[in-house]
């Protein structure tokens, strides 16, 4: 029973998410809907960005982006929302993986795996927060409450790209965009 009741929520989401992407718009107003339907569907997020269902990959590159264009971040998980249901997934970490980074005067605009274009200032903030054994773990938000984890090439970028700037915690590193200035971290030996 529990196989067929998966199913029967995969079906209804595919049909939802599918009428709202033949509208041809960007993401939708998730933010706006507020269904009575809610329940779970094993639909995982790996940290390296991948979409699985029921522990196999989601081959389709335009099924994982249809997908993205319904996720919202509430504060008790992850949800794909459409107007008739909502659905909690697991997300490791970040929901997106940022993987592209291009700077266009003053902004920089990042490219996510499912196919976003964020352009980084206040309300898509970029912000590192220290990892296991220290490593950065960069973040750039793409839309309401949801990140990408900036992937470790594309951080690199932005290292070469950052000037240093004294503040009160010492001498930093960090990006302009969007006329915001970002801390990537703290000078080396400074």
């Amino acid at each position: 029973m529990a196989g067929t009741q998966a199913s029967s929520n995969l079906t209804r989401l595919f049909e939802a998410v599918g009428a709202a992407a033949a509208s041809g718009r960007g993401p939708a107003p998730v933010h706006l809907w507020n269904p009575a339907v809610c329940g779970d569907i094993d639909i995982r997020i790996a940290r390296d960005g991948n979409w699985s269902y029921q522990g196999s990959p989601i081959g389709r590159p335009a099924l994982v982006r249809l997908f993205s264009t319904v996720l919202r971040r509430d504060q008790d998980g992850f949800w794909l929302v459409t107007p008739a249901e909502k659905l909690r997934i697991t997300v490791e970490d970040a929901p997106f993986l940022a993987i592209g980074v291009e700077r266009s005067g003053e902004t920089l605009r990042f490219a996510t795996i499912v196919g976003d274009l964020v352009e980084a200032g206040p309300d898509n903030a970029i912000r590192v927060e220290t990892g296991e054994g220290g490593a950065p773990r960069p973040y750039v938000r793409v839309r309401g409450a949801l990140d990408a984890l900036i992937a470790r090439p594309v951080f690199y970028e932005l290292v070469e790209m950052a000037e240093a700037r004294q503040t009160p915690g010492g001498l930093r590193l960090g990006v302009r965009s969007g006329g915001a200035w970002f801390d990537l971290g703290a000078v080396e030996g400074a």
